[in-house]
């Protein structure tokens, strides 16, 4: 579902595999989801599998610019572009995101009782990150947002709102989003996928 999902979302659900020189995004997002497969499984038939795609992942991200864990996005993740892209292996981000390049998600953590104390934030479904966002932080992004391109987000977010500015206002979203981030989108989606509806 997840690779599906994905390749719908980046436009490639037509085409069979990535093609040669082309198409790394698209590669390293198939790498991705098949390392948290096999990573999340668990059985030991796959841990030689597991450890064949986190050094494919490892070397793809260099190669790319990202800096993305297992198990941070949900379905139908949509990178735009290559470059600069770092999302803490904390951060949980739902399905139907669509994100660009230079976007920091990343750690304000602090000490408390001599601990150190992880604050990173949770971005909702349906959600648009502009090029340059940078969103840190025990925060939450509400579903259907919009955060606009260099935003700097350190507070709380609700949903259905645009978020632009450094540091960022809120204001209230006056439609869908015009990009994979949107219900009506992921409604295309079960149309042609149609085993999916109800899964996700």
């Amino acid at each position: 579902m997840y690779l599906d999902a994905d390749s719908f979302a980046l436009g490639m659900d037509q085409k069979k595999r990535p093609r040669p020189f082309r198409d790394d995004v698209w590669r390293f997002e198939i790498c991705l989801r098949k390392y948290e497969y096999y990573k999340n499984t668990g059985k030991r038939v796959g841990a030689l599998l597991r450890y064949y795609y986190a050094i494919r992942l490892s070397k793809m991200s260099k190669s790319l610019g990202f800096s993305i864990s297992a198990n941070c996005f949900g379905p139908g993740l949509r990178i735009n572009h290559q470059g600069l892209l770092i999302v803490n292996a904390k951060a949980r981000i739902g399905k139907w995101c669509d994100i660009h390049q230079g976007v920091n998600i990343g750690e304000n953590g602090f000490i408390q009782d001599g601990q150190y104390v992880s604050c990173v934030p949770t971005i909702g479904d349906y959600v648009f990150i502009g090029p340059g966002a940078k969103i840190f932080g025990d925060i939450h992004v509400g579903d259907q947002s919009r955060i606009g391109a260099n935003a700097v987000i350190n507070k709380s977010v609700p949903e259905n709102q645009v978020a632009y500015g450094n540091p960022a206002s809120m204001h209230e979203k006056r439609r869908e989003n015009l990009s994979t981030a949107s219900p009506s989108f992921e409604e295309t989606f079960f149309q042609h996928y149609p085993q999916y509806r109800g899964k996700m």
